[in-house]
């Protein structure tokens, strides 16, 4: 029997919780790194008859989390693996104020998370695989908002536009090696999940834009999360899946 490997960043809430949940069917084998372990995913993979592990990991330090991964790796069989696809999903959204009123603190975390910690845990998948012969894919969630300029958000449009020229990069890296991976940064458009209420809930005075997240939300234009995870998932299975490192959902 062969096996799919999924690794999934920020799966105990939000949309990387709905990609979590669609992906626990019988022979998916999944490795969720999260702040915390979700009993809900645990009772799923159960009664589906999934293999799920749950790492708790903090990704603003993300060295642990990518020693974890390797271990877990190497403890499969590369003879008996179908496909292997990493999702670095999680990202943090820092208070919304302008640059010279931002914490260090807040612009280090969602820089390490968003950015640091996905070229991490990309760099120790594709070392921990290079041998193996199947498909391999890396699936990087970015944003519309790592493609257009935000005030009071440079911190979150920088890590999702330096995700995007990463993924650039390490398309060129796998073109040139055998069996290389397919890699795409992949905007996943509206979805609904607690970030969007953190964006609409701001400050006028200091977040110009909080007046259209709220419409968003007033007119139905925000997908579900479950809706937009099934349909990055669908994106994720097409054969044409990185052909362009950098993509939009709704494209």
């Amino acid at each position: 029997m062969t096996t799919h490997l999924f690794i999934i960043t920020g799966a105990s809430r939000g949309m990387g919780y709905c990609l979590a949940e669609q992906l626990l069917v019988p022979q998916h084998d999944l490795l969720c790194i999260s702040r915390s372990r979700s009993a809900t995913l645990t009772e799923t993979a159960q009664q589906r008859g999934a293999a799920l592990t749950q790492c708790v990991a903090d990704l603003a330090d993300p060295l642990p989390a990518a020693e974890q991964l390797k271990l877990w790796l190497a403890a499969h069989d590369p003879d008996a693996i179908a496909g292997a696809t990493l999702i670095n999903n999680a990202g943090v959204i820092p208070p919304l104020v302008p640059l010279c009123d931002s914490e260090p603190v807040d612009l280090v975390q969602a820089l390490r998370v968003g950015l640091e910690a996905p070229m991490v845990l990309t760099a120790a998948f594709l070392n921990s695989t290079r041998s193996w012969q199947t498909p391999r894919r890396v699936l990087n969630i970015s944003s519309g908002l790592g493609r257009r300029p935000m005030a009071s958000q440079s911190a979150y449009c920088a890590a999702k536009a330096g995700l995007d020229h990463f993924t650039r990069c390490l398309a060129l890296d796998e073109s040139c090696l055998p069996n290389g991976a397919n890699v795409c940064s992949l905007a996943p458009g509206v979805v609904d999940t607690d970030m969007q209420v953190q964006l609409r809930s701001a400050s006028p005075a200091l977040f110009p834009d909080q007046a259209n997240f709220a419409q968003l939300k007033a007119n139905n234009q925000l997908t579900s999360a479950h809706d937009a995870a099934a349909r990055v998932l669908a994106f994720l299975s097409r054969k044409d899946f990185g052909d362009l490192p950098a993509a939009d959902v709704r494209n």
